[in-house]
């Protein structure tokens, strides 16, 4: 699979409905926990290995050079290619095209979401196709996309009222076929999208999680909440907080919850040192009649007191209650649950960890895009395909504190560089 080394970024707007914040700095620059919106986008893809980056700036550009210069003080190589203000965006790619990769990330510089980067190669690869940008479902949106994925409407008028899906950036270009599409470079980027559309030369990968922005003061404070570092680690239930039940049964009543103590002694130890933890749990017990929903919120009251009294705060419990056949987005593997802990308590799935005793429960994290940490015997990881093979494995959560401590460390030293 042919890789990417290079990001090229626009930058160059108004920002004008973050007036009066930007009356004196572009956009990118609005910050978000004391850094530059830019920074967190660069350093989110320098992580995945991006670390090249031309940025297509305009207005007020000084101020996005004089900040980042060459790059060099973060590892980064930047380059810029500077126009006047009113240049149309397609016009900026247009002009900037000696300095673009013939395979490159195209961005806009006022969203960010987590971005799931050699999965998106994969499928751009297999698609074989001029671009592949990220999309999400939105009403009313400005994409529609046909049964393989592709896009059949791209309307940035949102005209149609068919579109359920809005394109979000973090696009995969093909250099040499998509500038074969600007027929008149004095347009905007999203004219040639259109006509890319309209020529089925467009791929999408559908992000399930939130995508936040800063193209208005309300989204900006949502962006800046959701970027601020956070000690939450995502936890299993049975198995890792509680002993399991039989094969085939469930833990139905108060009274059969039995803790396992070196799961909650280590709780204690990483609650002393900041951190929450969420719940989520598979329990197919209810639809199978094995479990009573009354009787579960009981266990998990119960649980989360418990858990209070010994200094530890589960923020929230997620359960998908549904049978394995329902084919339903929340039962893990399948990651439904993560995404939405993600909005409701607006955090990086890609800056926490999963902790579970299922290899299931490692492809269900990498399926959310975070990290997992494994608790049982090694070879229960047979199998596991590189992608999926858990960050750590040991036999109990006390072995595993150490690994939990050094990879928060390291991301929030990441965040607060």
């Amino acid at each position: 699979m042919k890789q990417v080394s290079q990001a090229v970024i626009l930058c160059g707007g108004l920002g004008s409905r973050l007036r009066p914040h930007t009356d004196h700095i572009p956009k990118p620059m609005i910050l978000c926990n004391g850094m530059p919106f830019l920074w967190y986008l660069c350093s989110q893809l320098s992580e995945l290995g991006v670390k090249r980056f031309v940025l297509l700036t305009g207005y007020l550009s000084e101020k996005i050079e004089t900040y980042f210069g060459d790059g060099s003080q973060w590892g980064w190589v930047i380059q810029y290619s500077v126009g006047p203000v009113d240049w149309p965006t397609g016009k900026r790619i247009w002009e900037a095209q000696s300095l673009i990769e013939d395979r490159f990330l195209l961005l806009y510089s006022d969203n960010i979401v987590p971005y799931p980067l050699n999965k998106v190669l994969k499928s751009h690869e297999a698609n074989d196709l001029a671009l592949t940008c990220m999309v999400t479902e939105k009403f009313p949106g400005n994409i529609s996309l046909d049964e393989q994925g592709h896009v059949e409407i791209y309307d940035n008028n949102r005209s149609n009222d068919n579109l359920e899906y809005v394109e979000i950036g973090y696009m995969v270009v093909e250099k040499e076929e998509t500038l074969a599409y600007f027929d008149n470079p004095e347009c905007s980027f999203s004219s040639i999208l259109e006509t890319m559309a309209r020529k089925k030369q467009i791929n999408t990968w559908t992000q399930r999680d939130a995508y936040h922005s800063i193209s208005d003061e309300k989204r900006w404070r949502l962006a800046e909440n959701y970027l601020k570092p956070k000690k939450i680690i995502l936890i299993d239930r049975d198995g890792v907080i509680n002993k399991k039940a039989a094969r085939g049964e469930y833990i139905s009543d108060w009274k059969d919850f039995n803790w396992i103590q070196d799961t909650c002694e280590s709780m204690k130890r990483l609650a002393k040192n900041g951190f929450q933890f969420i719940v989520i749990s598979n329990q197919a017990g209810i639809a199978r009649k094995m479990v009573d929903p009354i009787k579960l919120n009981e266990i998990h009251k119960n649980m989360q007191e418990e858990c209070k009294r010994d200094g530890i705060e589960i923020l929230a419990i997620y359960v998908c209650p549904h049978h394995w056949d329902e084919n339903c987005q929340c039962r893990k593997p399948k990651p439904g649950l993560f995404y939405r802990a993600s909005v409701e308590w607006s955090f990086r799935l890609d800056k926490t960890l999963f902790i579970g005793d299922d290899p299931r429960d490692c492809i269900a994290a990498n399926n959310a895009g975070c990290k997992s940490v494994f608790i049982g015997e090694l070879n229960e990881l047979d199998g596991l395909s590189e992608n999926d093979y858990p960050l750590y494995s040991s036999k109990a959560l006390s072995e595993s504190i150490a690994t939990i401590n050094q990879f928060f460390k390291i991301e929030q030293q990441s965040d607060n560089n």
